[in-house]
């Protein structure tokens, strides 16, 4: 059996639904949707690595790389920031942290 473009582009989709349902599902604790939204990244990153090996061109590569990049940027970002709302609330609840708004 050979793996074609639809397999890779089923296999995106999946990941993608799954990670939206996850952020619909659980609105409580900012580390599953953190999770979610980087589970979406990966979906993403999937297809940009399908079409861009079975048309042959590089480019969907190097953008994924560039795009891994950032999304481990954004997560050391965001579980420092959420240390720190820890250590300062005792707890990572979303419906807690309703002071932060402007």
């Amino acid at each position: 059996m050979t793996l074609t473009l639809g397999h890779f582009l089923a296999l995106g989709a999946m990941l993608f639904a799954l990670s939206v349902i996850g952020i619909f599902l659980n609105r409580k604790n900012l580390i599953v949707l953190l999770m979610a939204i980087e589970l979406m990244l990966l979906a993403v990153n999937t297809n940009f690595v399908a079409f861009s090996y079975y048309l042959g061109d590089l480019n969907g590569q190097i953008f994924v790389f560039f795009i891994l990049t950032v999304a481990a940027a954004e997560s050391a970002i965001g579980l420092a920031i959420l240390v720190l709302l820890f250590r300062n609330r005792s707890s990572i609840n979303v419906d807690e942290l309703n002071t932060l708004k402007g």
